[in-house]
């Protein structure tokens, strides 16, 4: 296989940056489009309850997402520095441990998730209506949440391995290949929702698959040790672990933030507007991992160059690519805030077709959400700075403040203020207050870091 050829000490910043984002955002848009034809495939060929249905279910993934992030980002940080510092086996024990510890973790999460579905329905937000499609779809689905954690660690090890082209490869084919059976199961097959759930499972695995043969047959630098059991073993693996836990958990509250923003919406709109409402508010959900996926691919190109560099101590490299990634979010954040004001009703009817309420609920609402693009982009970019220059504690402030702190009392308040609209205004107003507070500290933050 063709090598990438990269270096993140020497080469120039914009081509390393672009040599790496391309790929990392060609992977992250597959998976945002699945996201968005699973939702159609969902909502046209079941119906729109069982769309609801899957925004309860949603949380779930998010996560297992946050987990494997969380460790992907976390290794991403401390092996770059020991590479930086041409510590390689340093470097190859704690991507094992990584692999080990997120693996143990969320198997046991998927023992909870496979025996209490009724349960995740009613603590999630669901209703009686909803229920029959959540238990079906979460029993099914869990299947493939253990591949899904495998694959997200290991595509940052792959990028950070010198290999984003392969790494896109991971994300492009079994989304590509989920697609497909999602169509094949719901529509042809006519297995409802469980078919739209077997696709995810399927697909995951698949992911995984590739992931462990890079290992096996293109790794450059990396590999992985076979894990020791012994007391010194165990005790080093925990401590190693804890600072990989550290630096990667805003990622884990960023993506559990998401969860948290599913949850306490759907329970609102059920509040206020019953599954109707949900099923208008899925449709969000369901395109929040689109912008989501700009910030990610920005956050998570610069995340090497940036932790790599700071390994070197070279701040004129960090600097370069800091303004470079807050310049592309900006300008992503932008266009896709615009674009789904301007597109809300075509977006709408893919989803939905001419169900309605749903259908109304959402043209009322969907272009006022779509104003916390462009502010979620720059945050998730600005937190993933402290995060890559291992500034943990600065971090995981801003990401709790953007994803817990803020909009459980926007979502709480203005629906109780305004009504209905505040509903659709909570995360917008949550994710632009956050903007302000992260830039008021930043001065104090970098002046800190200086010294």
């Amino acid at each position: 296989m063709k090598r990438d050829a990269i270096d993140f000490g020497t080469m120039k910043i914009s081509r390393l940056f672009v040599k790496l984002f391309i790929p990392t955002f060609m992977g992250l848009l597959f998976g945002a489009l699945l996201n968005i034809a699973d939702g159609i495939f969902v909502g046209r060929g079941v119906n729109s309850d069982a769309l609801a249905a899957v925004n309860i279910a949603a949380p779930v993934f998010q996560i297992f997402c946050g987990i494997g992030l969380m460790f992907g980002a976390g290794v991403s940080v401390v092996a770059a520095i020991h590479l930086s510092r041409n510590n390689v086996k340093a470097a190859n024990i704690n991507i094992t441990q990584a692999f080990t510890v997120s693996i143990l973790i969320s198997s046991l999460i998927i023992l909870f998730v496979f025996c209490c579905p009724e349960v995740i329905n009613r603590i999630f937000g669901g209703s009686d209506i909803l229920k029959p499609y959540v238990v079906d779809y979460l029993r099914y689905v869990s299947l493939g949440l253990f591949g899904s954690v495998v694959l997200f660690v290991g595509l940052f090890v792959i990028r950070l391995d010198g290999s984003p082209k392969y790494a896109m490869m991971t994300n492009v084919i079994p989304a590509s290949l989920n697609i497909l059976l999602d169509w094949y199961f719901v529509f042809p097959l006519q297995m409802g929702i469980k078919g739209a759930a077997l696709a995810t499972s399927i697909s995951e695995f698949v992911g995984m698959f590739m992931v462990i043969l890079y290992f096996i047959k293109f790794r450059q630098k990396v590999s992985l040790y076979r894990p020791k059991i012994s007391s010194k073993a165990i005790r080093l693996t925990m401590r190693n672990v804890g600072y990989m836990i550290n630096v990667g958990f805003p990622t884990f509250i960023g993506e559990t933030a998401l969860s948290c923003m599913m949850i306490v919406g759907n329970f609102q709109f059920m509040r206020y507007l019953h599954e109707d409402g949900v099923a208008a508010y899925s449709v969000a959900c369901y395109l929040f991992p689109m912008v989501f996926m700009f910030g990610n691919a920005i956050a998570q190109s610069s995340l090497p160059i940036i932790s790599y560099n700071h390994g070197l101590g070279d701040s004129e490299r960090i600097r370069q690519t800091f303004r470079l990634s807050m310049t592309t979010a900006a300008v992503c954040g932008l266009v896709m805030t615009i674009a789904v004001m301007a597109l809300s009703r075509y977006v709408l009817y893919l989803f939905l077709g001419d169900q309605q309420p749903p259908l109304e609920i959402g043209m009322r609402g969907l272009p006022l959400y779509a104003v916390s693009f462009v502010f979620f982009t720059l945050n998730v970019v600005m937190i993933g700075y402290f995060q890559s220059i291992e500034k943990a504690r600065a971090s995981n402030i801003f990401m709790l403040i953007r994803g817990y702190l803020m909009p459980l009392p926007c979502f709480l308040i203005l629906p109780a203020l305004i009504g209905d609209i505040g509903l659709w205004l909570a995360i917008p107003l949550s994710e632009a207050i956050t903007f302000i507070v992260i830039l008021s500290s930043w001065r104090k933050i970098s002046i800190r870091t200086a010294n």
